[in-house]
This record gives C-alpha cells, structure tokens and sequence, in this order.
C-alpha cells in the first residue's frame, strides 16, 4: 500500500498509508494527525494548510485559483503551500512529505 509522510508541528515523522483518490486532509484525519479541516474539504477555509516538500511539489497538479484564494487567509504560507482537501493521491504519489506550518 502506497504511504505518504507527515512532518507534525514537533518535528516528528508518522507514515501513513493510503489508497488511491484519498485526499491529505483524509489521510491526516484517519491518522490522528493534528490538522483541522475545519470545512469539510469544501475548500471554503485554509485550515488544512500544508507545506509540501520542494521534490513532490512540482509533481501535484497546479493549484486552481479558488485554492490559491483560500492559501492567501492561511499563516505560513510558503511557494509550496497547498490545501490537503484539494491533493489527490495517487500511486505515483508514493512517500509524498508534506509538513504542517
């Protein structure tokens, strides 16, 4: 089963499997991961802001401007920022690093 990394506010690394066509928030959520997702995945909110590694960044599809509009209302924001209910997984997304500001 594919994985993904999370980097938490601590530092600390936690792998978390997923499968195909989950989203970050889900993935996070499903773990115990410290992150909100306060909309539902709506992307109507920033709160499941998350800075993506510089390698996988440029192998996501771009960020729509509805996305980009919510990252303007999020703290931390980095040119690798994206919203975790808006990054399908796939396969080829195996080991995917995101960190939480």
């Amino acid at each position: 089963m594919p994985h993904m990394i999370f980097i938490e506010k601590n530092g600390s690394r936690r792998a978390c499997d997923f499968a195909a066509g989950e989203n970050v928030l889900a993935v996070a959520q499903r773990n115990g991961i410290d992150i909100e997702g306060a909309c539902g995945g709506a992307m109507a909110c920033s709160t499941c802001h998350v800075i993506v590694a510089a390698e996988w960044y440029k192998k996501l599809p771009k960020a729509v401007a509805e996305e980009n509009g919510m990252l303007d209302l999020a703290s931390g924001v980095t040119r690798t920022s994206r919203l975790g209910c808006q990054v399908i997984l796939t396969d080829a997304l195996d080991g995917l690093t995101v960190r939480l500001p």
